[in-house]
């Protein structure tokens, strides 16, 4: 029976992050982590982690620091780049002196496929798999109306709860966990420019997706109304050392159910969408004889 037990992981500068390894009954294949989209809780990727456990895998959830418990996100000075240079850093070194010679792998979900192009420690990976790992500019949300919308959440009702309550109230706003308002800060800098974070000099994204050489599957969604492929392919076509191999589902793909930006780790994708991610990943981790 598959085992979960909380860790304690440090950050170089001290910070604390809370995660949860999940281990296998028998021998492990390789080490899975599970980076979050913004605002999601670790909760969010239980299930998953759970079917890879099946799979023979050992799999690592967390939040990142300010997400997650309630209430911290005021107290927590963060941004985007935080994430990605100390959260993702720590998380995947632990992972890697806890478990020499075995493979190294990655699941990231929105932010979370963007932080393994910006971190670092993404040398150290086997290999990832990305779903939904857009560049947020405005532009690419093509309806019109939703446009707006996500223009007055990112460009003044999120910078103005930021500025005044000092985080981000995702939680009253029925969108996931509280956030530091520094996240919400950058995410409504980036989605003005055109290539997203590429065309802030202060990121130097570009040279930093240049890092990791290992194969991705990035995963864009048909009814995803905030990543249409040209995003996520504007993304992709930076990780230029990477072998890239794209995917799209739809909601046909899934009996008809409703996927959209969020629903991928939903368990009722479980028997349908999660299975060809599932394959790609033993592919890159074979068991061992």
């Amino acid at each position: 029976m598959a085992r979960s037990t909380p860790h304690r992981i440090t950050c170089a500068d001290g910070f604390e992050l809370h995660a949860t390894l999940h281990s296998p009954e028998g021998p492990v294949r390789g080490v899975v982590l599970m980076h979050p989209a913004t605002a999601m809780p670790a909760s969010m990727y239980f299930a998953f982690a759970a079917r890879l456990t099946d799979d023979g895998f050992a799999a690592v959830t967390y939040n990142y620091r300010g997400v997650n418990p309630s209430g911290v996100a005021k107290r927590t000075r963060a941004g985007f780049l935080t994430w990605a240079d100390l959260d993702v850093d720590a998380v995947t070194r632990w992972a890697a002196e806890r478990n020499p010679g075995l493979p190294l792998l990655a699941v990231g979900h929105g932010f979370g496929g963007q932080a393994v192009g910006l971190s670092a420690s993404s040398q150290r990976l086997t290999a990832v798999a990305m779903v939904v790992p857009h560049a947020g500019s405005l532009r690419f949300v093509r309806s019109r109306k939703e446009r707006v919308l996500v223009a007055m959440f990112l460009k003044v009702i999120g910078p103005l709860c930021a500025r005044i309550l000092g985080y981000m109230p995702y939680r009253r706003l029925g969108m996931g966990e509280d956030v530091p308002a520094q996240v919400m800060l950058d995410w409504s800098r980036w989605t003005s420019l055109p290539r997203f974070f590429f065309d802030d000099p202060g990121v130097e994204a570009a040279a930093r997706f240049r890092r990791p050489c290992i194969p991705v599957l990035a995963i864009g969604l048909d009814d995803d109304p905030w990543a249409p492929p040209e995003s996520i392919d504007l993304l992709c076509e930076h990780l230029t050392g990477c072998a890239v191999e794209r995917r799209q589902f739809s909601p046909e793909d899934s009996a008809g159910q409703g996927i959209a930006h969020f629903g991928f780790f939903l368990e009722r994708h479980a028997a349908t969408l999660w299975p060809p991610v599932m394959e790609w990943l033993r592919r890159h981790a074979p068991e061992r004889g």
